[in-house]
């Protein structure tokens, strides 16, 4: 179960030789470092595109009546806005982060079956590829939304190559994160350094399970209902029959909900690891985290239905449990984080300030989604704003910022320099304030009853002041991720003029392996005179600070006498 990294050469994981760099050397590269960053830069690179859509969403509905776009294209618009968010944004860069990290965190020298996580790789990108080619056939790019209901979504309502594109592309991508998933389960189960037995896995390890079980365990559904949506594209009157309408919902919500914490617990985890390292002690409630997260991904195969309570063809009192039953460990995790801060010295770096604000956004989140998991909530608020509200407090006002404290936290091991700090403080100011300012007016509207998926409305509805708050709000945003992109630029262009400011191997006095290499870290991620340092706990760099402190105290002392 356990595997030491080999002595350092010119060999990678397989025994074969390294090949030169290059961008041949990126595009068939096996080392998993590489093939991560792949993935996160490709998802920062969709996380951009979808951003710019959601910008002209926001500038259609500012006021009553508008026409900047038509209906049509408003319609393609938030179909690829959320289809690019959940499929080529969120999702790929939680298997990314797990990509780099994990080898890294368990004393791994590469990752199990390299070739196999870079075809992954490469189906994905090809899948948004394909998904984003939509926009240029003559019908436009699919319309239907990221979850694509029959009959709405078949062939005579939706003509066009647009939206067989669309299923490809999606076929393709969450193939590819399956592959990937595979990967990274495989490397933690196989690849773990001497002494690192289960219960000594970080925190971020440990996420990594529950979401890559989580993958394995319902993407395939995910590529089913696909597979369904393509056959009744073929054949338009197979959904003429209501069964296989609401059959694809249950396929499609089987995936649709566990992917909802497969884009928040490796944030969650990337949160938990700076909370802890940045209030100088050990992260707190350790087993009853591990219990929490594999509870919850099993929870999360049991609560699909409540996506589906207005169809009149769900057992909302069984849903409806299961749903409110997630309320126990994610209470866990929260007091587990709330208990590592409180009694800490608080250092508030960067990625500390992202993590704190995550703690309180994604609890929003987090309880609304108790509130539509409730039937007779749900019955009042279904396909309003108000869900709209919330799936963006989940996923931007929770992960989101959970996934910028995990980029600047990590961006000195992976790059060997430091961002600038007070971009980096700007950049999270601006982010706070447009998050907010965007996302709370649409509860209220929500709760009105602005209906979700309209490319304008009256101006007797009443919706305009909130709604042109809200889109000031993603002035803001725009402005906070402008100021994130010019860091990240400048200091990689700084980087490759010698001018940056180079990062300590750890800067911040991690409490994981990866901190105890180099930065960036070698080929083989250790090194004979770099070699795994003893694993003693989850927080084997911690053990290995304080053993330190007592054995120089203890000198003092004995000096002293």
């Amino acid at each position: 179960m356990t595997a030491a990294p080999p002595a350092a050469g010119q060999e990678d994981t397989g025994g074969r030789p390294v090949k030169p760099s290059g961008w041949l050397g990126w595009v068939a590269t096996t080392d998993h470092k590489r093939i991560g960053l792949l993935t996160l830069g490709t998802s920062l690179v969709m996380l951009l595109l979808v951003g710019i859509i959601a910008l002209v969403m926001r500038s259609q509905l500012a006021l009553p009546e508008q026409d900047l776009v038509d209906a049509h294209t408003y319609n393609q618009l938030f179909t690829i806005h959320g289809s690019g968010m959940i499929y080529m944004v969120m999702t790929p860069f939680a298997l990314g982060m797990g990509v780099y990290l994990v080898p890294l965190q368990i004393g791994a020298p590469g990752i199990a079956m390299p070739r196999l996580t870079l075809f992954g790789y490469w189906l994905y990108v090809l899948g948004a590829v394909v998904m984003l080619s939509g926009f240029a056939t003559p019908e436009g790019a699919h319309s239907d939304g990221w979850f694509s209901y029959p009959p709405m979504a078949d062939s005579r309502y939706s003509p066009g190559i647009g939206s067989d594109l669309w299923i490809v592309g999606v076929f393709l991508a969450t193939t590819g994160t399956i592959i990937m998933g595979w990967a990274v389960l495989w490397t933690v189960l196989r690849l773990r350094t001497h002494g690192m037995t289960m219960l000594r896995l970080p925190v971020f390890c440990w996420s990594m399970i529950a979401t890559c079980l989580m993958v394995i365990g319902a993407f395939p559904a995910l590529l089913a209902a696909l597979t369904l949506l393509a056959a009744g594209r073929a054949d338009a009157t197979l959904f003429d029959s209501n069964v296989w309408n609401i059959g694809y919902q249950h396929l499609f919500w089987f995936y649709g909900h566990p992917v909802v914490y497969v884009m928040f617990f490796p944030y969650l985890a990337a949160v938990a690891e700076v909370l802890a390292v940045f209030s100088g002690r050990r992260f707190f409630g350790y087993k009853g985290t591990v219990l929490s997260l594999l509870l919850f991904a099993a929870l999360s195969m049991s609560v699909w239905g409540h996506h589906m309570f207005a169809t009149g063809q769900a057992a909302n009192d069984y849903y409806s449990l299961t749903s409110i039953a997630l309320i126990v460990p994610a209470g866990v995790e929260y007091f587990s984080m709330l208990g590592t801060i409180v009694g800490g010295r608080l250092r508030l770096s960067t990625p500390m300030l992202f993590a704190l604000a995550f703690v309180p956004q994604f609890l929003v989140g987090g309880l609304t989604g108790i509130m539509v998991g409730t039937p007779v909530i749900d019955y009042h608020v279904t396909d309003s704003y108000f869900v709209v509200a919330h799936l963006h407090y989940v996923l931007f006002a929770g992960s989101m910022f959970g996934l910028f404290a995990a980029l600047y936290f990590w961006f000195p091991k992976v790059t060997g320099v430091m961002l600038e700090k007070r971009l980096g403080r700007l950049h999270f100011w601006l982010l706070v304030a447009g998050t907010n300012l965007t996302f709370l007016p649409m509860f209220a509207l929500g709760y009105l009853g602005m209906p979700r998926r309209v490319s304008t409305y009256a101006s007797f509805d009443g919706f305009g002041p909130l709604n042109l708050l809200s889109s000031c709000g993603t002035g803001l945003l725009a402005a906070a991720m402008t100021v994130f992109a010019v860091n990240i630029l400048w200091t990689l262009r700084k980087r490759a003029l010698g001018r940056a400011e180079p990062a300590p191997d750890d800067p911040w006095e991690g409490h994981t392996l990866e901190w105890a290499t180099t930065s960036p870290p070698p080929r083989l991620n250790f090194t004979p005179d770099r070699p795994v340092p003893p694993v003693t706990s989850f927080a084997p760099l911690l053990d290995l600070r304080q053993r330190q402190a007592r054995q120089a105290s203890g000198a003092a002392e004995g000096s002293g006498a």
